[in-house]
């Protein structure tokens, strides 16, 4: 592993830890999507959220592959594809999903809500994408309504 590639990992796993996604019933998509890289949404003063994805040229992934809000809500959400072939954006929104097609070498823009905490997971299902397609999560954090928690008892925590 090269100086560069450690930095990163320390980087990456510091930023896995702040956020709780490196444990057993904290979040574990840290552990899940290994690999990739990670990132937070943007909040603005109203309290909607932003962030940008995108496909870079040649790598066959999403850049972030876990993108971390903070809370749930509305997400305006960029999404680039720098590669040389067209892809697809299937992505979760309360109640219906969005798709976006995105040409080689071009953005679009989607408005998605997710009110609950948990893993969204968000695709490019066009094409077999080197056997497994584009594949990535978005990560809401917060704790469950009483309303919609489990009746069971209480987990250990960490």
């Amino acid at each position: 592993m090269t100086i560069a590639e450690e930095l990163i990992s320390e980087e990456r796993a510091e930023l896995l830890a702040r956020l709780g996604l490196d444990g057993q019933n904290k979040a574990s998509m840290g552990r899940v999507l290994a690999t990739g890289s990670i990132a937070e949404a943007t909040e603005r003063a109203d309290g909607t959220m932003e962030a940008t994805i995108r496909i870079k040229e040649d790598e066959v992934c999403w850049e972030p592959d876990i993108l971390v809000l903070p809370h749930g809500g509305e997400l305006e959400l960029t999404v680039i594809n720098d590669d040389k072939n067209t892809h697809a954006c299937l992505l979760p929104s309360n109640g219906d999903q969005k798709f976006l097609w995105l040409m080689n070498h071009s953005k679009g823009r989607a408005k998605i809500t997710l009110d609950g905490p948990g893993y969204y997971w968000y695709s490019s299902p066009g094409g077999n994408d080197e056997g497994r397609g584009l594949t990535a999560a978005i990560v809401v954090q917060g704790e469950v309504p009483p309303e919609a928690k489990l009746d069971r008892p209480d987990q250990p925590r960490p």
